[in-house]
């Protein structure tokens, strides 16, 4: 209701509580080796490649961005741009139900071409997850709470985010990156 008084809505409160804690939750779910194969494979890439649809597209387009920005030649499919995704690179797609149709698609590319496909998705029996070189399955549980405090797919995007910060971090601490070397490679330079 427009003109309300912050004080009467606890929604807000309610809302950025849960998805922190079930975020949390299934962030600290991921085992480290899981975390340790993606960075690997992440750094060895000759590529990276990043895909999403709607809100995970977003959240793969700023972890392409912190990618070029730690020294690695990392794209967007669907970009006028993007080259064509070669044996040895690494694609990664982040799909919440992990059953669209475009996500499904441009796994099967992946795989024909023989590059390492990394998943993140929220449903690890969807097909999308089948297709995965590496699977990064987050766990929510299905409880009516989320429907009002979380809907759609705001929770796996909140940890997807999350996550894939986490990686930049982690590999920025092995190519020996820093906040400055980053600031250089940044599109308008700050």
């Amino acid at each position: 209701m427009a003109g309300a008084a912050p004080a009467e809505s606890t929604t807000y409160a309610r809302a950025l509580e849960y998805v922190r804690r079930r975020s949390a939750e299934a962030l600290s779910a991921i085992p480290p080796e899981t975390v340790a194969a993606a960075v690997e494979r992440l750094l060895r890439a000759p590529s990276i490649f990043v895909y999403g649809a709607g809100r995970s597209g977003i959240i793969g387009r700023a972890f392409a961005m912190r990618l070029v920005q730690i020294g690695r030649s990392a794209y967007v499919i669907g970009e006028s741009i993007t080259p064509i995704v070669h044996s040895g690179d690494t694609v990664v797609i982040l799909s919440g139900a992990g059953e669209s149709y475009s996500s499904i698609q441009t796994a099967n590319i992946v795989r024909r071409e023989g590059a390492d496909l990394l998943v993140l998705t929220a449903r690890k029996g969807s097909k999308i997850a089948h297709a995965a070189s590496l699977l990064i399955p987050f766990q929510f549980p299905e409880e009516p709470e989320r429907l009002v405090l979380a809907p759609l797919g705001t929770l796996f995007e909140s940890a997807a985010h999350q996550f894939l910060d986490g990686l930049v971090a982690e590999m920025m601490r092995v190519r020996g990156e820093t906040e400055e070397s980053m600031r250089r490679r940044h599109a308008i330079m700050v």
